[in-house]
């Protein structure tokens, strides 16, 4: 069977789709893994995410890969196009959520081998709301489903929000328990790369409202190309 130009562009692009959603669906895990390595005080699952990082990098590399090779061999235009070029980004922000994974994991790793330190529960719940962000973006991102991919920007606010209240607590605690500076300072860490997190998710979100609509959201504006 003869296929056109515009049939082969296509199970690329279907192609390039799936291995995309094989990524994100390693990453997501990868910072579920992480973070109940922080709860559990538990190494073993720590290091586990720490090792399946290379991994997640060999894949990035080989859809950057692909991506290339659909804009040089089938020029796309276009949905196609803009499917291609945020793939690109979409890329980018996964890597760099796995990178994120990987330092709460090390945190884990390094909190497993102190005395227990009390977390307080308000950690787990930003962990809760930047899961919930990164797995709404992924899912925004399957089903082409901008609308959910807006609603994934207005819940940026709130993970900030969070985030300076464990900080306040952080600056509380370091005054009250130097000789636990080291262990907070690293539980401080955390709610850094939570944050960073929810950042990189709504960019994703971002992304996938350019790939649908062809507006480009950025800081709050929009514009359409």
């Amino acid at each position: 069977m003869i296929r056109t130009p515009r049939i082969r562009l296509q199970r690329k692009n279907e192609m390039l789709k799936s291995k995309l959603i094989s990524l994100a669906t390693s990453v997501e895990e990868s910072v579920k893994l992480a973070i109940k390595a922080i709860r559990d005080r538990d190494e073993k699952l720590a290091t586990s995410v720490i090792d399946g990082d290379r991994e997640i990098d060999r894949v990035e590399i080989e859809i950057e890969e692909d991506c290339l090779e659909i804009l040089a061999l089938h020029q796309p235009v276009a949905m196609d196009l803009r499917f291609i070029t945020g793939g690109f980004k979409i890329i980018n922000q996964l890597e760099r959520i796995g990178d994120l994974a990987v330092n709460i994991a090390e945190t884990a790793v390094l909190l497993a081998s102190e005395p227990p330190l009390q977390i307080p529960s308000d950690y787990f719940l930003m962990a809760e709301r930047a899961e919930n962000m990164l797995k709404n973006a992924l899912d925004a991102f399957v089903n082409m489903d901008d609308t959910l991919a807006t609603e994934v920007l207005a819940d940026d606010d709130e993970v900030d929000m969070m985030k300076h209240k464990l900080h306040r607590n952080f600056e509380e605690r370091l005054g009250t328990e130097i000789e636990r500076s080291r262990a907070l300072i690293h539980l401080f860490l955390v709610s850094r790369h939570l944050e960073r997190i929810a950042d990189h998710s709504t960019n994703i979100a971002e992304d996938v409202i350019y790939m649908v609509t062809g507006a480009i959201v950025r800081h709050g504006h929009s514009s359409t190309k």
